[in-house]
């Protein structure tokens, strides 16, 4: 066995004043009672809430903070993410990785902001992958990120058996989110660390995903603290021989035969996607709108040899829909 503890601290986050405090008081409960705990994620923008107009300068006293309590109780610390503000004026998601020594080994930008929703936040280009010594490689994922399999692909391609994904989800959608959580287990045999926040934060639901897919701890809707020791030679054991014995997928894709065309900006196979409309807030439809039917975009493509179907051959429409996060 390889085995590690990560807790996760499911707690309320305010929106109109910072929870630094809160944070601070949950993990000294959480060291108290589990001290066996070894590494610590909380929710997505946990330290100041949801709000662009909070963003700090990195690094900053608030981090400096989370170093001292990383170093004072010997932990791995994954305070969730805070907005930053750059010398520019831009403004990331950006979450901090701190070692048992107090200091700061990665930080990482979220790459795909929620929009349209999120129209002030940049998105950011560099992954974040970081080793455990003697234990394993992990890697970080905030929230919408993880709806984009690439992020995932490169992380685990890179050699990362964990990923730790903080999450600030208070809609409808989250139920799509855990089963994305899932799935991404076990497409990528890895562990899902899924936290979200209260309140502000999210609707809680916080949940640990084994290779397996299998759901080892799921937080109801209220505050929870749950740590868990996973074993790494679990996520060794499938990539080698396969999720029960079955599919070996990370080797299935590195043994591929296809290459993807639609990752090349310039073959033109994601010319169907140039057909759906800008990336913006949707409104309320009004007359002919509302009760209309939606044209096909892909009437506007022009059909090409290999996108051309025999007459013989029937093919159902797409369905479109609109998905908040």
């Amino acid at each position: 066995m390889t085995p590690f503890a990560i807790a996760g601290i499911q707690m309320h986050v305010a929106a109109l004043q910072d929870n630094v405090e809160g944070m601070r008081h949950r993990l000294d409960v959480l060291m108290a009672r589990f001290p066996w705990t070894q590494m610590v994620l909380f929710s997505e923008l946990a330290p100041f809430g949801p709000l662009p107009r909070f963003a700090q300068t990195f690094p900053n006293a608030v981090e400096d903070g989370f170093r001292e309590m990383a170093r004072s109780y010997g932990i791995w610390l994954i305070p969730g993410s805070m907005f930053e503000k750059t010398a520019d004026g831009r403004i990331y998601n950006t979450s901090s990785v701190i070692n048992p020594q107090g200091e700061v080994v990665a930080r990482y930008r979220k790459m795909f902001p929620f929009r349209p929703y999120e129209t002030e936040v940049e998105g950011g280009t560099e992954f974040c992958i970081f080793d455990v010594p003697d234990v394993g490689r992990f890697g970080l994922s905030i929230c919408y990120d993880i709806w984009f399999p690439e992020t995932t692909r490169h992380l685990t391609s890179q050699g990362v058996e964990v990923l730790l994904h903080p999450v600030l989800t208070g809609t409808t959608d989250r139920e799509a989110e855990l089963t994305i959580a899932r799935a991404t287990a076990a497409q990528f045999q890895c562990y899902v660390i899924d936290v979200n926040g209260l309140g502000a934060g999210g609707v809680g639901r916080s949940c640990v995903v084994d290779p397996s897919a299998t759901v080892l701890h799921q937080s109801a809707g209220q505050e929870d603290m749950f740590p868990i020791e996973i074993d790494l030679d679990q996520v060794r054991r499938q990539r080698e021989k396969g999720l029960k014995g079955l599919g070996q997928v990370l080797k299935s894709f590195r043994d591929r035969t296809v290459d993807f065309p639609v990752y090349d900006r310039e073959s033109g196979a994601d010319g169907y996607l140039h057909t759906l409309g800008p990336l913006e807030m949707p409104r309320q439809e009004r007359g002919n709108a509302a009760t209309g039917v939606t044209a096909d975009p892909r009437a506007m493509l022009e059909p090409t040899t290999a996108q051309t179907m025999p007459d013989a051959i029937n093919v159902s429409p797409l369905a479109g829909r609109i998905v908040s996060n």
